[in-house]
């Protein structure tokens, strides 16, 4: 296993303590730890990124499993904030809806054979959700509003990456090839 994956599947590690973290009060910082965690799980999702590609690092393991990581990361996240009262339940529902789509998509391309790399909307789409969740992890009244912009560009995003994703992978819904 190269670095780059390394890296995704210490990202999958460090979701249960970002859970912890979260839902806890072991330490008046819970709060601040869990968003030290959920920004080292983000700078790791960049770092393994640019060293695949750097390197020629680029593996189906990393195709298939780094997407993974950044929607466990993300939807933990999520419905933390959501059992906190943080963030609307049918903003989480629709972004949950489209992971799970999309990994289906996915399942279904692998079954068959086919490896589907993360788009651009994709991965707009995943840049704009880890940053809501950084500034709501915040918890910073004074970016309450900017909290609010971010997620509906978040959830705008999300949904135009999932259009994106159908179209363009329609072949692998009707036949199970690209």
């Amino acid at each position: 296993m190269n670095i780059a994956n390394k890296l995704t599947v210490f990202r999958v590690i460090l979701v249960p303590f970002f859970v912890v973290f979260m839902l806890t009060s072991f330490t008046p910082y819970n709060r601040w730890i869990a968003f030290g965690i959920f920004c080292l799980a983000t700078a790791t999702d960049k770092l393994d990124g640019t060293i695949a590609r750097k390197y020629n690092m680029i593996t189906d393991f990393g195709k298939f499993m780094d997407p993974i990581a950044d929607k466990l990361l993300v939807c933990s996240a999520l419905i933390c904030l959501t059992s906190l009262g943080e963030i609307p339940a049918w903003i989480v529902i629709i972004i949950i809806g489209r992971e799970f789509a999309i990994s289906g998509i996915r399942l279904v391309a692998a079954d068959n054979g086919v490896t589907i790399a993360a788009t651009w909307w994709g991965k707009s789409k995943t840049i704009s959700q880890m940053a809501m969740i950084i500034i709501m992890l915040m918890n910073i009244p004074q970016l309450l509003i900017l909290s609010r912009v971010v997620m509906y560009i978040s959830l705008a995003l999300t949904i135009i990456s999932m259009i994106d994703y159908i179209v363009k992978n329609k072949a692998v819904l009707m036949n199970g090839t690209k």
